[in-house]
C-alpha cells in the first residue's frame, strides 16, 4: 500500500478509509495507537494522532493533515498488513464470485468490527476461530488477485451493499442448521447474507 499523499490527505475524526487503517498501523508501529485496527477515524485514532503531533513539535489538534501525515510517513513505513489480510480473506472466501460479492464478503468483517458481539478489530475478527472457512481450509494462503484488493480498498472506504450483514454462507454447501435458520437479508451470487 502506498503511503497517502501528504499534500492531497486531510484525515479527522468520521471518516472511513483504507488511509485511515494505514494511519492506525503506522501509529501503532510507533507505539502511539494501543487499540484494534478498524479503518475508522475515531476518538482513540484522534488521541492517537495528537500525542503523535506533540511529540513531534507539530500544532496538537488531533487532525491528520498534510504536515502530521508527511512526518508520519518519515517515521514508520506503510507495510499495508492488514488490508492484505483483508484482501486473502476476500480471496479465499469468494473469488468465484462477482466484485459486488467480493466487497460484499469484505464489508461483512467490517461490520463484525462495529458490531459488539465480535472483537473490535479487523485482524481479530478474519481470525477469530472457527468464523471463515477459508482460514480453517488453508484458502487464505492463496495470493490474493488484484479484484481482490480494490473489493477491500470500496469496503473499507465504506462500500456495504449488504446493508448490515454479520455473517454468509452459500445455502449449496453450508451444514449449519445455525446458518441456515437466519434470515436472509439478501443473495448475491452464492452467498445469502444475514445478521
Amino acid at each position: 500500500m502506498a503511503a497517502p499523499s501528504a499534500g492531497a490527505q486531510k484525515l479527522e475524526q468520521g471518516v472511513q478509509s483504507e488511509h485511515v487503517l494505514q494511519l492506525q498501523e503506522q501509529l501503532r508501529d510507533l507505539g502511539y495507537f494501543k487499540a484494534g485496527l478498524t479503518g475508522y477515524y475515531g476518538s482513540i485514532t484522534k488521541s492517537a494522532v495528537r500525542k503523535f503531533q506533540q511529540a513531534q513539535g507539530l500544532s496538537a489538534d488531533g487532525i491528520a493533515g498534510p504536515a502530521t501525515l508527511n512526518r508520519l510517513n518519515k517515521k514508520a513505513k506503510a507495510e499495508g498488513e492488514t488490508l492484505r489480510q483483508l484482501a486473502k480473506l476476500i480471496h479465499g472466501e469468494a473469488r468465484g464470485e462477482s466484485f459486488e460479492g467480493q466487497v460484499a464478503v469484505g464489508a461483512v468483517v467490517l461490520n463484525r468490527v462495529q458490531s459488539n458481539a465480535f472483537p473490535s478489530s479487523i485482524p481479530q475478527v478474519i481470525f477469530q476461530k472457527g468464523q471463515f472457512t477459508a482460514i480453517d481450509d488453508g484458502q487464505f494462503n492463496t495470493k490474493p488477485t488484484a479484484t481482490s484488493y480494490k473489493a477491500a480498498r470500496k469496503a473499507l472506504n465504506g462500500v456495504d451493499p449488504t446493508n448490515g450483514a454479520l455473517y454468509y454462507y452459500n445455502p449449496k454447501i453450508a451444514t449449519s442448521l445455525w446458518s441456515k435458520s437466519r434470515p436472509t437479508l439478501l443473495t448475491i451470487g452464492q452467498h445469502d447474507f444475514t445478521r
